[in-house]
């Protein structure tokens, strides 16, 4: 019994110290109420300066120009304070442990995008070069990408289809060739002209919903283009929508013509790697590196074939002769760019998101910065020299960026350690994978789909989490799977745009009204004890107001307000109408009344016909005089009738008329979500002002960011029926207006308002 009264003294104790510190937290602000106009001269406001960058582009000095090599060349920031003893032998192997990896998955990729093996071999070693020395990311992995590859496969196979004959297949390989160079260097251009205009914030259009589902139509277009070499079939060439149909249709025919020395290579080349992947998942802790999966599957795979011969007793295809030595640079053909800007816009722009995308999210991770422009000029530069190299587009790759910084790479130097692995690779060992099993690649390809495959998981969270983003990522899917990679993507960023311009013509429109105590106002239909303060309205909308949504604005307004201002405003002109009706009638009347009394005096005046001349100037002299007022006597005169004016009642009013009045004589409108105005809201604003007024209800407006009130300014809005006066520093300073002038404009004086 003692200890249940003693924790009851504690609780109550507690109690009363958290009221304590809750009246504690109270604060009380005395200022006086404050409209825009007073705000402005309280705070001595005037319009932020303009910055004209522009006109340091064209200053020269030595100090510019060290600071421009500086920023396009930024290997000569931190390469001289490279810090040898600390980082070397991280790079060293980091970049070991990438060459490994990507040696499989360039020989791949090549295979992916429509052209021998070897090609994929240069376009590992020269792009990754040329971004050491022009990058701003130290983590990211450049070189051959999925993505990327299927992107130029699309290209290669509608613009050089593949022949079932064997003799027209060194032609083809050939046209392929020039095809993909001559695409890497329209990629390149874009990406360097695109940077230099600063042109890096185009990413930002691409979402990451948009991304994901992009990337992972990507992937099942790979795999889809891989199943002819587990398959070892030769299937048709499509291009255009629905080519990824008739492919999977065309496989489903054919597979009783499947190659039963091939399957049984790319079954067992793949579960080895998928076991391999998944021994270094758990041993991920205790291995300083991974295990070179692909590699040694290469290795296994190539030394099965040529000792089993695996080409002329199963009819398993292979790589084939692998020339050694680097190729001569060959010019691209401009015959070509016409029908390839297109593709080569939307794979710069795809290739530019992946790798920015990384390269941001590493940056994050170890606390530096990425040049998003920079980041533009160094990929342009990568795929503009391959492509004279004879190299298809690249970018960064997931994996292998994962594993450079997993195993100790902290610079670039791990990328150019990997290109000079590759560049050994080339000249000397090349023609040792000539054996190596098409389908062993194709296995290595399709396992590492694993990561991109795993994003269907998107749709369960995207479902609960925004279902926009999930239509978002739903139509980028189908779109790019049934429209092709080039076609979807544009498809999912017009897509994307239109939802958010919908998603701001339907924003959340409400009420407010004040919590008890407090300057804070909030809608009464979400907060139960926030009230309507009587008498006056406020109203708020959750996006900006502009020409797709104004007019939304204003019938949600109404909507809200309970009161049919439309309707109520064409009865008041009716009744109006009505009147002035009536009161012509009556004047016509008066009229004729008149013109019978003067036509009746004229017929008895007739008679007398004999007036003399000095009578008629004497009566004209007399009415002279009459009219003659002397300019003092005249305002006297409009006083009076000014005062008469003044007794006589106002027929005009809703009263008067017999029309309902609105419960409310003031409308608050909180524009603290503007961002912007057009011409388009300002009319809106106009028209809302006029309106109400119309009805007998005063409009002010309240807590504008001064980037509005400048264009508010400069588009004319304020005038003398619509001064800053309106316009109040805060929604409470505005309401307490409201209330202390309900039916004065807002000259009245202005009185203290206490939060």
């Amino acid at each position: 019994m003692g200890l249940s009264e003693a924790s009851g003294d504690v609780q109550v104790q507690l109690s009363a110290t958290q009221a304590m510190e809750l009246h504690r937290r109270d604060y009380r602000v005395e200022r006086p109420l404050l409209n825009q106009k007073q705000l402005e001269e309280l705070g001595h406001w005037s319009s932020a300066p303009r910055t004209r960058q522009w006109r340091t582009w064209f200053q020269c000095s030595c100090a510019r120009v060290r600071a421009l090599l500086l920023q396009r060349l930024p290997v000569l920031v931190w390469l001289p304070r490279y810090p040898v003893r600390d980082w070397l032998l991280g790079d060293l192997l980091s970049g070991l442990s990438v060459a490994i990896m990507q040696l499989p998955q360039g020989l791949a990729y090549a295979l992916l995008a429509g052209l021998p093996p070897v090609f994929g071999l240069y376009s590992s070693f020269y792009p990754v070069f040329i971004y050491f020395l022009f990058g701003t990311s130290r983590h990211i992995s450049v070189g051959t990408f999925a993505i990327m590859s299927v992107m130029v496969g699309s290209v290669t196979e509608s613009l050089a289809p593949a022949s079932n004959s064997t003799v027209n297949e060194t032609s083809t390989d050939a046209a392929r060739v020039q095809l993909a160079s001559t695409l890497s260097v329209l990629v390149g251009l874009f990406q360097v002209g695109l940077g230099l205009v600063h042109f890096g914030f185009v990413v930002t259009y691409l979402s990451e919903p948009l991304v994901r589902g992009y990337t992972t139509a990507a992937s099942v277009q790979v795999f889809v283009s891989q199943l002819k070499y587990v398959f070892g079939l030769r299937l048709n060439s499509y291009s255009g929508p629905l080519s990824l149909i008739y492919t999977v249709l065309e496989v489903c025919w054919k597979l009783p013509q499947s190659v039963v020395g091939t399957v049984v290579t790319a079954v067992v080349a793949g579960v080895v790697l998928m076991m391999v992947k998944l021994l270094n998942d758990k041993l991920q802790p205790r291995l300083p590196v991974p295990i070179p999966g692909e590699l040694l599957t290469l290795i296994g795979a190539t030394g099965i074939s040529y000792g089993v011969d695996l080409q002329h007793r199963f009819g398993v295809d292979v790589v084939g002769d692998i020339p050694p030595g680097l190729v001569p640079p060959v010019a691209p053909s401009p015959q070509l760019f016409a029908k390839l800007v297109g593709n080569a816009f939307a794979i710069a722009v795809v290739g530019f998101a992946i790798a920015i995308s990384l390269g941001k999210i590493f940056a994050l991770r170890h606390g530096y910065r990425v040049d998003s422009n920079q980041e533009l000029v160094a990929l342009g530069l990568s795929n503009l020299v391959g492509g004279i190299f004879q190299c298809f587009p690249v970018s960064c790759s997931m994996s292998r960026s994962l594993v450079q910084e997993s195993a100790g790479g902290n610079t670039q130097v791990a990328g150019a350690v990997s290109s000079l692995f590759i560049l050994l690779v080339i000249v000397k060992l090349g023609e040792l994978f000539k054996e190596l099993p098409k389908a062993v690649l194709a296995a290595t390809i399709i396992v590492n789909l694993k990561g991109m495959l795993m994003q269907f998981a998107d749709i369960c969270s995207l479902w609960k989490a925004n279902r926009a983003d999930l239509l978002i990522w739903l139509v980028t899917f189908v779109a790019t799977i049934l429209l092709n990679l080039d076609l979807g993507l544009a498809v999912a960023i017009v897509f994307s745009l239109l939802l958010l311009v919908v998603r701001t013509q339907l924003p959340h429109y409400s009420v407010l009204g004040r919590l008890p105590d407090t300057d804070i106002y909030r809608d009464v239909a979400e907060y139960a004890e926030a009230k309507e303060v009587p008498g006056v309205k406020i109203f708020r909308s959750s996006a900006t107001v502009y020409f797709a949504n104004a007019e939304l604005y204003s019938d949600a307004l109404k909507h809200r307000c309970g009161v049919d201002v439309d309707h109520l405003i064409s009865r008041k002109k009716k009744l109006l109408r009505k009147q002035e009706k009536l009161k012509l009638k009556q004047l016509r009347k008066e009229k004729e009344l008149q013109k019978q009394a003067a036509s009746s005096k004229g017929t008895s005046v007739s008679i007398n016909v004999n007036t003399s001349l000095d009578d008629i100037k004497s009566n004209n002299v007399e009415d002279s005089k009459a009219k003659q007022v002397s300019p003092g006597d005249e305002p006297q005169e409009t006083a009076a009738s000014g005062q008469e004016d003044a007794k006589a009642p106002d027929v005009s009013t809703l009263k008067a008329l017999g029309l309902p009045q609105p419960d409310f004589h003031s409308l608050v409108l909180d524009l603290g979500a503007l961002s912007f105005v057009d011409t388009v809201c300002l009319k809106s604003l106009k028209s809302i002002f006029r309106d109400f007024r119309e009805i007998e209800v005063e409009v002010y407006m309240a807590a504008c960011h001064s980037p509005v009130v400048a264009q508010l300014e400069a588009g004319h809005f304020f005038d003398a029926s619509i001064t800053k006066k309106h316009l109040f520093a805060s929604v409470h300073d505005a309401v307490t207006f409201a209330l202390q002038h309900p039916r004065s404009g807002p000259d009245s004086t202005v009185l203290a308002t206490k939060l």
